[in-house]
């Protein structure tokens, strides 16, 4: 299956799940005319095979939530790229309050609040052996607080603002 179409197979799996499922964040009074999310196109320019740059001592940081509580998470490392000729970082986190096996990597960028959601998009990475990683922006989605304010969700620190547009994952949320 060619990349653009495991894209969309997944979107049309996650809309399903968005519009049917009792665990959907959206509002179920919305479901019932929810006609799928908004994305930006497939596009392979946004998946890039990086090496995770490990700190020695994860530090603990604590970012602010859309409600304006707290949340407390180890910042593990850090991704370099380059997009469109600029050079990019991204912080890669884990949080400290809960057991996972993921990096959560929040971020905005040039699309946030215009044609993206504008508190902020995520990545989440599976943990792997030896901190090689696809970060693919094309899987970029809104966290739950997009859709609903029943959720709280992390905004991501200055330190993971882009000044790049990254024209991959999900859009803003229109209902």
């Amino acid at each position: 299956m060619s990349f653009a179409k495991s894209v969309e197979k997944w979107r049309k799996e996650k809309d399903s799940f968005f519009k049917f499922s009792d665990d959907s964040p959206i509002p179920e009074r919305e479901r019932e005319n929810f006609a799928g999310l908004k994305y930006f196109r497939p596009d392979e320019k946004y998946r890039m095979k990086l090496k995770l740059q490990r700190y020695p001592n994860p530090e603990i940081v604590t970012m602010v939530t859309s409600k304006g509580t707290q949340q407390r998470f180890y910042r593990v490392g850090y991704f370099e790229f380059e997009i469109d000729g600029k050079k990019a970082r991204l912080q890669a986190y884990r949080s400290a309050e809960r057991a996972d096996e993921h990096l959560f990597i929040p971020f905005r960028d040039e699309t946030s609040g215009k044609e993206s959601y504008g508190a902020a998009r995520y990545i989440d990475l599976d943990l792997t052996q030896d901190d090689n990683y696809l970060l693919d922006f094309n899987a970029a989605y809104n966290p739950y607080c997009a859709y609903s304010d029943d959720y709280v969700c992390p905004l991501p620190p200055r330190e993971n603002s882009l000044d790049v547009e990254i024209r991959a994952g999900e859009k803003k949320y229109h209902t």
